[in-house]
């Protein structure tokens, strides 16, 4: 599980990050989206509360667009991992039809 307390595992302040310290800022991030995510239903499931429930819907549904941009991102400035991950989702696949 990606840590989220200090955004200095992702950030040096004292340099223009690196292509691989913005790669890994990145995935730091679409993590971040989907904890979330995790936090917001997790509320959701603690309350019948109508207005929480309006407004936690609306709120996850942005958080997973973000995370969808950043995937795009990611798979823009990285295709080399886009390769692998597409491959995950091909061995997913046959997984399933078997």
């Amino acid at each position: 599980m990606p840590e989220f307390a200090q955004i200095k595992s992702v950030y040096s302040p004292k340099h223009t990050l690196s292509e691989v310290e913005i790669l890994r800022a990145i995935k730091f991030a679409i993590a971040s989206e989907f904890e979330a995510i995790q936090i917001y239903q997790q509320i959701m499931e603690s309350t019948t509360n109508k207005s929480v429930h309006n407004v936690l819907d609306e709120i996850i549904e942005d958080e997973k667009k973000h995370a969808g941009g950043l995937y795009k991102l990611l798979e823009i400035l990285c295709p080399e991992d886009e390769k692998i991950y597409q491959e995950g989702v091909r061995e997913t696949l046959e997984n399933i039809e078997r």
